[in-house]
């Protein structure tokens, strides 16, 4: 299984591991194998494993999306944005030249665009998010009343006035395992307004811990913030790596974002082969 290709890819300082399909299996990626491989100290290093393969017609692409733990997920934002601009690099769909594509993933159909050219950055078309308030869980001191929105997996938006406040690892894990929102649990952003504009933190599951980044967490921050009426769209907000996320689409009833799309970076880092333990 030695000399295998793949491609590191930073979407917003989030990082991801890349396969070709059509060189690769999924049989061959066992979940201690991928954790193998993410691991920051011994392995290539990443949030998450991605393999891409030609999809069920042209222009489609399959997206099969692992945590660096191994463990399965349906859907993640930058590694999305990243998939859409590598299959558009490796022709992987049958409409790469015009920079569309469409990802087949576990949380369904997700379009995609990126340009042909030199841009390292992709846009999303995603299925509207509709957020809803969750009282069984109080707020902690210097946070606001928390907010669920599903983008493809589940996002648990908490606003506070100042993003250094929260023990990130503590807080963030303890609402991530919350008994309201058992037994799957939730990606945890935290979002404040700051001098530039609006900033955010995740916690992550499957990761569990701090990722520098999270596009899905952006629409569902979006949309949580656009309900309580302090934001409009379209808005955009600082991922921990100093990128900007952009978020836009139509504000409905109840704080629902219609037809939303993200933005972010989408940059391929290197090439390479992995070594025999590996």
């Amino acid at each position: 299984m030695s000399g295998e290709t793949f491609y590191k890819m930073s979407g917003s300082g989030n990082d991801f591991v890349f396969l070709d399909g059509r060189s690769t299996s999924l049989s061959a990626w066992p979940p201690e194998r991928i954790a193998r491989v993410c691991a920051r100290h011994t392995g290539v290093g990443a949030d998450g494993l991605i393999l891409l393969g030609p999809g069920s017609q042209p222009g489609r692409v399959t997206f099969t999306f692992f945590n660096s733990d191994g463990s399965p997920a349906p859907m993640c934002g930058n590694g999305a944005l990243c998939a859409t601009r590598l299959s558009v690099i490796l022709a992987l769909a049958g409409d790469a030249p015009s920079g569309r594509v469409e990802l087949e993933t576990g949380a369904g159909i997700v379009r995609g665009t990126s340009s042909p050219g030199d841009e390292e950055r992709a846009e999303l078309a995603l299925p509207n998010v509709a957020p809803v308030w969750w009282p069984e869980i109080p707020p902690a001191r210097d946070e606001d009343r928390a907010g669920l929105a599903v983008v493809g997996v589940p996002h648990l938006v908490v606003p506070v006035r100042d993003l250094e406040v929260p023990d990130l690892m503590a807080r963030g894990r303890e609402l991530r395992f919350h008994p309201a929102i058992a037994p799957a649990g939730a990606n945890v952003s935290f979002v404040a307004r700051v001098e530039s504009g609006w900033s955010m933190r995740t916690y992550e599951r499957g990761v569990e811990g701090e990722t520098l980044a999270c596009a899905t967490g952006a629409v569902a921050c979006g949309a949580v913030l656009g309900a309580s009426g302090v934001v409009s769209l379209p808005w955009s907000v600082r991922s921990r790596a100093g990128t900007r996320i952009s978020v836009s689409g139509e504000l409905g009833t109840a704080g629902a974002i219609l037809e939303p799309r993200v933005g972010g970076e989408a940059r391929v880092a290197y090439r390479a082969s992995l070594g025999p333990s590996l």
